[in-house]
């Protein structure tokens, strides 16, 4: 009991080393708990800072791969913008040609419209060939029968005459060794006498009221032999068809003032020469029959033919 009073009494005395010793441990303890508490701050902004270096590297690959596809982006866009240029140039290409093609088109029109007036003219011309063709073959038939009439009336007024006219031509010819001397070309007397028979008898026909409209010309054509040069030859025998022609134009001879009037409209003299022999055998001529005046006439139906061969070739130009 009394020990422990004694060991009671030694604890409640003041201890300095005691007291020291506690604050040391306090301090030591406050100081371990410092180190403890910086070094969880530490570890926490050490976590903190790695989860923000984990979050930043996220952020930049994240930003990479934007960038990426940024840059993509970009080049799709500068990719359009060319295929859009392309495409504006094509557009402004393709309304070019529209603008041309639309001339050429407005270029056709104007042709088609030029080329329908054309066919129109064209057609008006064909009816107007077409109605000149009738009008020529109707004269032309008329004219046809007219020859066969006249010719007709001629070998009927010639029927008691020695004088014979052409069945086929309508012509009658005289031999000049009848109406000239030798050389001449100058009418003999007998011969002038035959004329006044004869020359009013065929010229009164052609110049008649009903036929005369269709008599084209008459011809008075000298012929020779072959006998001579044919310079010689064309004088003397326009010569004897001019003396016939005389004759036939005055009027002592059997002819009116009118028909002479008529006739001098209508009356050609020519000059054969010996360009238009007559044969009495191959390869010999009949001198004495080539020596001829021939009075002929001509009607207007090769007037006609010719004008139905202008109408039908430029039917067929107009129809080319």
């Amino acid at each position: 009991m009394n020990n422990n009073r004694r060991r009671r009494a030694a604890f409640e005395e003041p201890s300095f080393w005691q007291s020291f010793s506690d604050m040391m441990s306090a301090l030591t303890l406050v100081f371990i708990l410092i180190i403890a508490i910086t070094l969880a701050i530490y570890r926490q902004k050490t976590m903190d800072l790695e989860d923000t270096q984990t979050a930043l590297n996220a952020a930049k690959q994240e930003l990479d791969l934007a960038k990426i596809d940024l840059d993509r982006f970009r080049d799709e866009i500068e990719a359009s913008n060319r295929e859009l240029e392309d495409s504006l140039e094509e557009l402004q290409a393709a309304y070019e040609q529209a603008a041309l093609t639309q001339e050429e088109l407005d270029e056709a029109y104007r042709q088609i419209a030029a080329s329908q007036q054309e066919i129109d003219a064209t057609k008006l011309q064909i009816a107007a060939a077409q109605q000149e063709l009738a009008d020529t073959r109707s004269e032309l038939q008329d004219i046809v029968g007219v020859r066969t009439d006249i010719i007709g009336e001629l070998q009927s007024r010639f029927t008691n005459s020695s004088m014979t006219v052409d069945a086929q031509t309508g012509s009658i010819t005289f031999s000049s060794d009848v109406l000239f001397q030798y050389n001449s070309s100058e009418l003999t007397r007998d011969s002038r006498d035959a004329l006044r028979e004869i020359i009013p008898m065929y010229l009164g026909v052609l110049l008649q009221d009903n036929y005369l409209p269709y008599i084209a010309e008459i011809i008075i054509e000298g012929h020779t032999d072959t006998v001579g040069s044919y310079d010689s030859n064309m004088s003397l025998s326009f010569n004897r068809a001019d003396s016939v022609a005389k004759f036939c134009m005055d009027s002592g001879n059997g002819l009116s003032e009118e028909q002479i009037s008529q006739l001098r409209r209508l009356l050609t003299v020519n000059g054969r020469s010996f360009s238009d022999p007559i044969y009495e055998a191959p390869g010999r001529v009949d001198m004495a029959a080539s020596r001829r005046v021939e009075i002929k006439f001509r009607l207007k139906e090769d007037e006609m033919i010719e004008r139905i061969e202008q109408v039908l070739n430029g039917q067929e130009t107009i129809t080319e």
